[in-house]
């Protein structure tokens, strides 16, 4: 179910409307990735000032061009955490559209989904990146801790976070909040596997930038693949042959 969703997805990469989606969610993700990373340097900057003196060194007064230079370096670098946050937004903002190209293509029999109104995707938007914010400055207790692990507890903690909110977002655009919440967690453990397998490209440089538009369309087939085998009897839609 999970690694046909991945196919699915990676299926579509070559329409056009998805495409658009794309490279447009790449270009906004760089942008945020950019602004984030300014701003930290230009924290760090105002932190060290022009000129700090360092022992057994003395004055030094280049730290500035350092930051100044390193900037591309430094947006690299802070992606593989930023990336997180960004991809929890770039989500909330997307995914109508994936998720209506997506049903266009394998879908064509459903009706117009409910699409979320803005002010509650903005609200839910706001709030989970709160929580993703606060588990991960908590969970560097952990990286420290347990070091050789870090990399394993950020993939399970932010993989269990992203499915969470990636197939809460696309259920609820026909199942409704309480519904894309009880048939969240009758399908916890396939949601979390899949969100593991979304947070895996965060920690990669420049990979990372396509993850919130695959993962929003993965989760889109996800949502349709658990409901046409939903063990509650229901019965959904599947993919259109």
């Amino acid at each position: 179910m999970i690694f046909r969703s991945l196919a699915l997805t990676l299926g579509q990469l070559g329409d056009h409307r998805f495409r658009k989606v794309l490279l447009l969610g790449i270009g906004l993700a760089l942008g945020l990735l950019f602004a984030l990373s300014l701003g930290v340097m230009w924290s760090l900057g105002l932190f060290l000032g022009s000129e700090v003196t360092l022992p057994w060194i003395g004055p030094v007064s280049w730290l500035d061009d350092v930051l100044s230079w390193s900037a591309f370096v430094a947006m690299l670098i802070l992606s593989v955490f930023l990336m997180v946050p960004v991809s929890s937004a770039m989500t909330s903002v997307f995914l109508d559209t994936v998720a209506d190209a997506v049903e266009d293509r394998h879908y064509p029999h459903l009706p117009s989904a409910e699409h979320v109104p803005w002010g509650d995707a903005i609200v839910d938007t706001l709030s989970f990146l709160g929580v993703m914010i606060v588990a991960n400055l908590l969970a560097l207790v952990l990286y420290i801790v347990f070091a050789p692990f870090a990399p394993f507890i950020f993939w399970g903690l932010n993989g269990f976070l992203l499915g969470r909110e990636y197939f809460t977002l696309a259920a609820m655009r026909r199942e409704g909040r309480a519904g894309a919440r009880t048939l969240r967690k009758r399908h916890r453990g396939k949601i979390w596997l899949m969100g593991i397998l979304m947070a895996l490209p965060l920690s990669l440089p420049l990979v990372n930038l396509v993850i919130p538009i695959l993962g929003a369309a993965s989760f889109t087939h996800l949502y349709h693949q658990i409901r046409a085998r939903d063990p509650s009897g229901q019965t959904g839609p599947g993919p259109a042959r």
